[in-house]
């Protein structure tokens, strides 16, 4: 019959239709390749460390931003909000790039380890000489989750490439590398990177990793898929970026000596960056010869040396005022708080809660702070504790006469915990019927409603108060408020007949103290719980515009 196929024929064409319809095919319509199984491996191993840098950039981004700036809520919420938009538009964008996936994906991994690796170093930068913080980090942030996301549709391709799977399959095996990637990196972030390298360096390594996990896809994996001349350009690209890292490693150092001192008006003596916090010391001479030694964590003022004695004699002394055979000291890690304690011979214990090893550590080790507290660390009844002082009090047994609280200002959600009523609730627990609880209130000229708020926080929390306020030229005007627990009299306002001399305060100092201008008086504001951490969107509303 005419036009009609012999039976053999057809079954031929037919058995040729589908081999070819069996045959792989990657997912821009490009004939898969033959590979080993090593092959497979070693992508899913980029898919890996991808994602593990990935989260290091994005961690990297919102410590520096809680470190330079405070509220870590909203850098965190920031830096995330950014950076997940920008992966949506980078995974849009990455789209016609997966025609030539090979040498798209080299390059994105190239300049996000580039852009990724010099971010901190770059923000840094802007925050010391620009002032540009915010605005830089909305950059870098919008940057690298382009590029992050124009990842997931390319290492798709690829994997495609490699062996033709089900869509579904595919997806499952991708993400399931790229969340364990993700989990190896938030836990390297601070339990590796920053304790090995620091930020500025930590960053770089990791740059470096992300532009390493390119290479290996191109050069291992699809070299026999790639033109030569493609192969060699990839591979000097890479080989720059990595040159650019690499320098910028080996001046991170100078370059962050330079720019933090930018940030101080005095020489910096001793600096060093902490899972915690940044410490800085500086120290300078006047003309007079009298040596201004200064602390900053994450560049707030902690003290003066020239007159941090009128802050910790006020902190000190009215909570000592009744029976103080054992006193609990939380946060004062410098201990300068310490050596008003044991000025009192009756003393005889002490334990001091503080967060960060490295501030104690500074504080018995580093000679100028050493001097100004007068070794107090190491004076035999002294017990240091290195904890979270909420998490410490939680499982704390014993009980204490007196409690001296000083805290940094409750300026990121992580402090504004240990200014709740949880937290005073907490402390209930290891108090007697007569003990007295000193906290360190921040300022009730600059910051009324901080200042108010932590005083009702405290009132919820069943003690009854006394508030007071002094000078301290350094500071200006800061706050104290005095607690007694289980009363509802004011625990009176006094310095203890046996009290040792003192520089500045006595009794009639302190009886002017607790009288406040008509402008500052108490004010309605809302206590601080952990479900309402009033006090942190306070003294972030207060201190701005200062």
């Amino acid at each position: 019959m005419t036009g009609s196929t012999p039976p053999a024929a057809a079954s031929a064409n037919g058995s040729a239709t589908a081999l070819r319809e069996r045959a792989p095919t990657g997912s821009d319509g490009l004939p898969a390749a033959r590979h080993s199984r090593g092959a497979r491996f070693l992508l899913l191993l980029s898919v890996f460390l991808c994602a593990a840098c990935g989260l290091v950039y994005e961690l990297a981004l919102t410590a520096l931003g809680s470190y330079l700036i405070g509220n870590s809520v909203l850098q965190t919420s920031v830096v995330i909000s950014v950076m997940v938009f920008a992966m949506g538009v980078g995974s849009l964008a990455a789209k016609p790039l997966r025609r030539r996936p090979v040498g798209a994906f080299a390059l994105v991994e190239g300049v996000l380890a580039l852009v990724g690796g010099l971010s901190v170093l770059v923000l840094y930068a802007a925050f010391a000489w620009l002032r540009l913080y915010t605005p830089a980090m909305i950059v870098v942030a919008m940057v690298v989750g382009l590029l992050i996301g124009a990842e997931i549709p390319l290492l798709m391709t690829l994997l495609q490439r490699i062996r033709r799977q089900e869509a579904g399959s595919a997806v499952a095996d991708m993400f399931a590398v790229d969340y364990i990637g993700a989990l190896v990196g938030g836990l390297c972030f601070p339990l590796l990177l920053l304790p090995t390298f620091g930020q500025l360096k930590g960053a770089l390594v990791v740059g470096a990793v992300n532009a390493v996990a390119g290479v290996i896809v191109v050069v291992f994996i699809f070299r026999r898929q790639t033109r030569r001349r493609v192969q060699l350009g990839l591979l000097a690209f890479v080989t720059a970026v990595l040159g650019v890292l690499g320098t910028a490693y080996a001046f991170a150092d100078d370059l962050e000596v330079t720019a933090r001192q930018q940030m101080y008006r005095d020489p910096i003596v001793h600096a060093e960056t902490t899972p915690y916090q940044e410490i800085v010391v500086t120290r300078s001479t006047s003309f007079t010869g009298a040596a201004d030694m200064r602390l900053f964590l994450n560049g707030d003022l902690q003290f003066s040396s020239v007159d941090e004695y009128r802050y910790h004699e006020s902190l000190v002394h009215p909570a000592l005022a009744g029976p103080r055979g054992n006193v609990l000291i939380m946060g004062g890690g410098d201990g300068l708080a310490l050596r008003e304690v044991l000025r009192y011979d009756d003393v005889r214990e002490v334990t001091l809660v503080e967060l960060d090893p490295a501030m104690t550590r500074l504080a018995r080790d580093f000679g100028p702070l050493r001097e100004l507290n007068g070794g107090a660390l190491d004076d035999p009844r002294v017990e240091v504790v290195n904890a979270d002082a909420f998490n410490w009090l939680r499982d704390a047994r014993r009980t204490y006469d007196a409690v001296v609280i000083d805290f940094p200002d409750p300026d990121t959600a992580a402090l504004a915990k240990l200014y709740s009523v949880e937290f005073y609730h907490l402390l209930g627990q290891v108090l007697t019927p007569r003990s007295r609880v000193m906290v360190q209130s921040g300022s009730p000229f600059f910051a009324p409603k901080t200042f108010w708020s932590i005083t009702k926080t405290v009132e919820t929390a069943g003690y009854a108060t006394a508030q007071f306020q002094v000078d301290v030229p350094s500071f200006g005007n800061w706050g104290f408020v005095l607690a007694a627990p289980r009363t509802t009299a004011p625990p009176p306002l006094r310095l203890a007949p046996d009290a040792p001399r003192l520089r500045y305060l006595d009794d009639a100092v302190l009886k002017a103290a607790a009288v406040f201008p008509v402008d500052r008086r108490r004010q309605d504001v809302r206590p601080s719980t952990l479900m309402d951490p009033a006090v942190l969107e306070y003294v972030l509303n207060e201190w701005e515009n200062y």
